[in-house]
């Protein structure tokens, strides 16, 4: 998958453009996918009111009697209804990707489906639940998607799209993860209350990073190791902090863009940025650090992988004093499965991830390496993952011109189309809603676990 192959990879979409059946067949397709969706919502929508709004005039589902906002959802073109029919939630991703439709809101489109998930069964057809029963088991169990070389690959898709584009959202330190809100900002709704403020994403992000580097005990002349090296922010910070820092990327975008802000922070003989897999350390990292920390990186790594993960760190972690401070996104325990079937997030912006749950974690770690670290500390910093990412969508509707725009295209030639370069950017507004409401509605979280070598004490307390 490249940048730019955002249109539907449906079967539908195949067998039009190779001729294999005429499209007057496939109208048919969409209009029997239309009127089944369209009983599945009469069905199913109890809470909340949907209008749909098509060349066949306007259509009413659910209760407007209600104190939950209606949803207006314009039809742009009748494929969509397959695509959802044929891939579920990817199949709805790409519609919106496509122009297939507008809606007055997606937030309230989201929550919507949130509130009825229940009752709207029957979406997803027997196809799309084979595809998605595959991918889980290649994510999962077979872990084909986390070798090596695919994860060398997962990373030029998610993170080597262009530095300025993401220049263009983040904030000023480029870190590309949740941040903590506080009272100075507001807290997690200062934005919906107050209006967001200059400085505010930036002060959040600096309060994150410095709070993971006190989970880590990280003290001056310390060395600190790192998975997942983002753009530097991290490292700069420990390194501000007096320590040495070893810090493992796999996107020579990012190594660069670390590289270069470690000079300009005056730190550069204090972090050292390597272009490998972690599963690729040298040999000198053994038994050398005494804190590791990773922020939203593990996802990557896969459960037929999390052993060997757990067992490096052993292996590069001093054997007296040592901690672990890992954040990642998190399914809650009722949904965590091993086998974790393809979804938007997973299939656009971060390949082939998987997310952990709060226990499994510590369980990965103890048949790893049993006895080697004590699970201290567990935190839920999902409730600050909604503001951060209606920050970046702010930024993002804002920048996304000019100089920006030009040089994605310059670098992607394809989108210069502008269907899609239109594609593109609502790739990314589409998952600053999805995701930010599916914090909102703890659907999903953000955990941040610590662990440490046993009698690693915080600090004396006789």
């Amino acid at each position: 998958m490249t940048v730019a192959s955002l249109h539907a990879p449906t079967l539908r979409s195949y067998l039009v453009s190779a001729n294999h059946f005429p499209e007057k067949l496939y109208s048919l397709v969409d209009s029997y996918a239309r009127a089944a969706i369209f009983n599945i919502f009469a069905d199913g929508i109890i809470n909340g009111h949907l209008v749909v709004d098509d060349d066949h005039g306007s259509h009413s589902f659910g209760n407007p009697d209600t104190s939950l906002p209606t949803v207006t959802l314009t039809v742009r073109k009748d494929r969509m209804w397959t695509r959802i029919m044929s891939s579920s939630d990817i199949g709805f991703s790409e519609a919106y990707l496509n122009g297939d439709f507008d809606v007055s809101s997606m937030k309230h489109l989201l929550d919507l489906w949130l509130d009825n998930r229940a009752t709207l069964t029957g979406l997803s057809s027997t196809f799309s639940a084979l595809c998605s029963r595959y991918s889980a088991i290649a994510i999962g169990a077979l872990g084909i998607r986390q070798t090596l070389h695919m994860s060398r690959r997962n990373v030029e898709v998610a993170y080597d799209t262009s530095n300025s584009f993401f220049k263009c959202f983040l904030s000023d330190e480029m870190m590309y993860s949740c941040a903590i809100w506080s009272d100075a900002e507001g807290g997690p709704r200062g934005d919906l209350v107050g209006g967001p403020r200059p400085g505010d994403l930036e002060a959040a992000q600096l309060r994150k990073i410095h709070a993971l580097l006190a989970k880590a005990r990280v003290r001056p002349g310390d060395r600190l190791l790192e998975f997942g090296s983002g753009w530097g922010a991290m490292a700069i910070q420990a390194a501000l902090l007096g320590c040495t820092v070893d810090t493992v990327t796999l996107s020579r975008e990012q190594k660069a863009e670390t590289e270069e802000r470690a000079r300009k922070a005056g730190v550069a003989e204090r972090v050292r940025v390597h272009l490998c897999d972690y599963r690729q350390l040298p040999p000198e990292f053994a038994g050398a650090f005494d804190a590791f920390v990773s922020s939203e990186m593990i996802e990557a790594v896969g459960s037929r992988y999390l052993g060997q993960f757990f067992r490096i760190l052993d292996w590069a972690l001093k054997p007296d004093r040592a901690t672990i401070v890992i954040t990642a996104t998190s399914q809650p325990e009722h949904r965590w499965s091993e086998y974790q079937p393809d979804d938007f997030g997973r299939h656009y912006h971060w390949p082939n991830s998987q997310l952990p749950s709060a226990t499994s974690l510590p369980v990965a770690v103890q048949s790893a390496v049993p006895g080697k670290f004590i699970f201290h500390n567990l935190e839920d910093h999902g409730v600050h993952y909604p503001r951060t990412l209606r920050e970046w969508g702010r930024r993002l509707e804002a920048n996304f011109s000019g100089a920006v725009v030009a040089e994605l295209q310059s670098r992607h030639p394809q989108l210069c189309d502008p269907a899609a370069l239109a594609a593109f950017k609502r790739k990314w507004t589409y998952m600053f809603v999805y995701a930010e409401v599916g914090f909102a509605r703890a659907y999903t979280s953000l955990f941040c676990w610590t662990f440490a070598r046993p009698e690693n004490i915080i600090e004396p307390c006789d």
